[in-house]
């Protein structure tokens, strides 16, 4: 005899489960808000903003491409529950996360990331006292063979960053350079690292000629003190940290003026735990053009975020 028994998405979650802990910390009150403001203009009627949006921050969670998110969604009962659909209910197709990644666009996505910093802050999970600053190169999703070929075609001499823009696919591009042996085509991440929590702070893209210390006004934290490398030793990033009144704690080059050795084995320490942040990012960008791949590092650095939040919270725990 056969018996039916009902079951709901709420019971096949386990109450353990991170999904769960991310909504404990996380109150998407002020995202819904401000997501719902755009209902007027959102062309994926069916879904709503709020439910695209934690759509989309599983994707960065899970690293998935939208084709993967797409499947991931339709077979995985936390994230149907994370994202507040039903068990039955139809879930999104590829080519909607498309749209909705425009539609919110880069600046309402940074109120969303200062959001979730504020609400870490509240629970002392974060703060500007002491911020770690580096860089990392972002190789971008064009090979320049074909550039190559089109700047023979037009007579240039060499191609660099002077004419790249004219042939490449990616027109925010460029070459960069560290050391004076290491090229890549593509973009610069900048990012600040709360040295309590290792938490993300600020991050921006800029192209990829932009230096260290010309990209660090992006990420300069409003006080406190900042270690940071070589590349944020000259002029730029010295004018930076004036302007925010902030103590740049930068190691010097070997040929400046006034280079204590100890001192900068002393700032090497301090930041050798921090580097863990960068080792982890994926080195090539997901999309062309530089707002496009701002909004992927601001949910990257949220989920980034999130995740370390459930390490500190074990540790405290412990």
């Amino acid at each position: 005899m056969n018996q039916l028994k009902m079951v709901s998405l709420e019971m096949l979650v386990p109450q353990d489960h991170r999904y769960r802990k991310f909504k404990q910390v996380w109150d998407f009150k002020f995202a819904d808000q401000k997501l719902n403001k755009l209902k007027k203009d959102n062309p994926n009627e069916g879904y709503g903003l709020p439910v695209l949006f934690r759509c989309l921050l599983l994707q960065f969670l899970e690293d998935l491409s939208d084709r993967e998110l797409e499947i991931f969604l339709q077979e995985n009962t936390a994230a149907k529950w994370f994202c507040g659909f039903d068990l039955t209910d139809s879930t999104p197709d590829h080519t909607v996360f498309t749209k909705t990644r425009k539609r919110i666009g880069t600046y309402l996505i940074s109120r969303l990331f200062e959001q979730l910093k504020v609400q870490l802050r509240a629970k002392g999970y974060m703060n500007e006292v002491f911020t770690f600053v580096d860089a990392s190169h972002l190789i971008a999703k064009a090979a320049l063979w074909e550039e190559r070929d089109k700047v023979i075609q037009q007579k240039y001499e060499t191609l660099n960053n002077s004419n790249i823009s004219k042939v490449s696919s990616d027109k925010d591009a460029k070459i960069g350079c560290k050391g004076g042996n290491k090229f890549w085509y593509g973009f610069k991440k900048h990012i600040s690292v709360d040295m309590q929590s290792g938490m993300i702070n600020k991050v921006a893209i800029t192209p990829a000629n932009i230096t260290d210390a010309q990209g660090f006004k992006h990420v300069c934290p409003q006080q406190g003190a900042v270690y940071a490398d070589k590349g944020y030793c000259t002029k730029p990033a010295v004018l930076s940290a004036k302007r925010k009144g902030i103590h740049l704690c930068a190691i010097k080059k070997n040929n400046m003026n006034g280079k204590n050795h100890d001192l900068d084995r002393y700032y090497t320490h301090i930041r050798s735990p921090y580097e863990r942040v960068f080792s982890h990012t994926n080195k090539r960008v997901r999309y062309k053009g530089i707002v496009k791949n701002q909004f992927a590092a601001f949910m990257e650095a949220m989920c980034f975020n999130l995740k370390r939040m459930l390490v500190l919270a074990e540790i405290t725990i412990g």
